[in-house]
């Protein structure tokens, strides 16, 4: 699409030799060359990637003070999740930071 630089209309295609770009409402007339080479390069930039933890490695996130009910361990790691509409308050999910425990939870 390509627009008159003097009103800002859109300016309409006529196929005659040679082609022609014109504007209905003001006298501006732009011809087409036969060959126009059209070029459009974006440039991308290099973001830093966020490190993800490899299988085995123990990437927790977040952690609180919240009593696991199955062993009564004191630490747990959690994310918050919206579950429901969006005027009801967020889920939060918890897992159990004892190793031989694991267990998880969520608090609606």
């Amino acid at each position: 699409m390509e627009f008159c630089p003097t009103c800002a209309n859109l300016l309409q295609y006529e196929m005659r030799s040679p082609a022609r770009l014109f504007c209905r409402t003001c006298p501006y007339v732009c011809a087409i060359m036969p060959k126009v080479k059209i070029r459009r390069a974006v440039k991308l930039d290099n973001k830093e990637a966020t490190p993800v933890a490899a299988v085995g490695e123990k990437n927790v996130g977040p952690t609180t003070d919240a009593p696991c009910p199955k062993c009564r361990h004191g630490k747990a790691a959690y994310h918050q999740m919206q579950t429901r509409s969006a005027d009801e308050p967020m889920t939060i999910f918890y897992k159990c930071l004892n190793d031989s425990c694991g267990h998880q939870w969520r608090e609606d």
